[in-house]
């Protein structure tokens, strides 16, 4: 039996994402940008996919710009916002919580003479409101907060952080990643009052190398990408059309009978860790995102876990997928202050509409079995 518990860090496209994306690659080739009847079937591709995710997100269209998935987003909001408003600070605000494409790109903007705060977490992963008040300045230019975190599911009150924000100064940008909200939650950027806001296709059943920024109309933000001027100019290029209507797509389906999708995933989410947290010494650290849970196996090293349930066909993650072939312990396990002997022991299992109660049993039928195991060989 395979069992696929790994779709925070991507999700299989649907048949309907494959076929048309395939049909776009061998039939509707033409470049969007060409003048002929093949470059204008290959652009509306884009106008429909355009449309389709302005529709979910209640946006308007010319506020999307297609981008390579949620890393370039991020990179584009946060050196593109922070570029741009140089000349009225140089303070940018984040989680310690964040993704590594946020993380590491503040890291670059610091060598580059920006100054960065970092807010810290509760036990649940959520920002702490008051150290944020008091990390905004007069020169506070940025402030980047992710909506789910991709490791435990904790989601954020945006709105919230958003009126502090703007209340200490209505010109600083906001942004947010949202690549694990997307498709999971529903939301728009405008409600939350966002400038900008990353969303990603692969995890919504789309393809990988597809992506989205949104930004606010009249947002000042400079592009990072120079050249033919695709785009509006907001990101040269060649689009990658397979991609964008793949991803156009993918969001439409992924928001039909989306309550009922999202029950059903809270649903296996909720069993699998009602019935794995009855074994000796397993514990939960999950959010409240729908689709992810954090689970820690006392005594046994994640990586150890994750092979062996690997042997019985299981796939999950030891954390984000981007820095989970590093040997480091995960910053956001160190955030929530997760004691020490449960922060090398931690799984990350993550569900889509297409997992089963049948593969929850298994997997927690497996757990039971690996267990008693591995702790024989436990030092006392």
């Amino acid at each position: 039996m395979e069992v696929y518990f790994d779709n925070a860090a991507t999700t299989k496209v649907y048949p309907e994402v494959k076929e048309l994306m395939i049909k776009i690659l061998e039939e509707d080739y033409g470049n969007p940008s060409s003048l002929h009847m093949k470059g204008v079937e290959a652009e509306k591709y884009i106008k429909e996919a355009t449309a389709r995710i302005a529709t979910e997100l209640k946006c308007q269209e010319k506020e999307i710009v297609f981008t390579s998935g949620g890393t370039e987003a991020n990179n584009f909001a946060l050196i593109g916002g922070a570029m741009a408003h140089r000349r009225a600070g140089k303070h940018i605000i984040t989680t310690n919580i964040e993704h590594a494409s946020v993380s590491a790109t503040l890291e670059f903007l610091v060598k580059e003479g920006y100054e960065v705060s970092y807010v810290g977490v509760d036990e649940k992963g959520i920002v702490n409101l008051e150290e944020l008040r008091t990390a905004l300045r007069e020169d506070t230019i940025l402030v980047s907060v992710m909506y789910v975190n991709n490791e435990i599911g904790s989601i954020q009150p945006i709105e919230e952080i958003t009126k502090i924000v703007k209340s200490n100064n209505p010109q600083t940008l906001m942004h947010v990643d949202a690549v694990q909200a997307f498709g999971k939650l529903r939301f728009s950027p405008k409600r939350l009052g966002v400038d900008l806001l990353s969303i990603s296709g692969h995890k919504i059943h789309g393809p990988k190398g597809s992506g989205a920024l949104y930004i606010k109309d009249k947002t000042l933000i400079r592009p990072t990408m120079y050249g033919g001027g695709q785009q509006k100019s907001m990101r040269s290029g060649t689009e990658n059309v397979p991609a964008i209507a793949g991803m156009g797509l993918a969001t439409e389906l992924m928001y039909k009978n989306h309550d009922n999708k999202m029950e059903y995933i809270r649903n296996l989410k909720n069993t699998f860790i009602d019935k794995v947290t009855k074994l000796e010494n397993v514990y939960d650290n999950s959010g409240e995102a729908p689709h992810i849970a954090s689970i820690t196996f006392v005594g046994i090293r994640s990586e150890v876990m994750l092979h062996a349930l690997e042997d019985k066909g299981i796939y999950v993650s030891s954390g984000s997928a981007c820095s989970s072939n590093k040997a480091n312990i995960s910053g956001v396990l160190k955030a929530i202050n997760l004691p020490k002997e449960r922060l090398e022991s931690t799984l990350r299992f993550s569900f889509c509409e297409t997992n089963t109660i049948e593969e929850i049993e298994y997997t927690v039928k497996c757990i039971e079995e690996i267990l008693p195991v591995f702790r024989r060989y436990i030092r006392k």
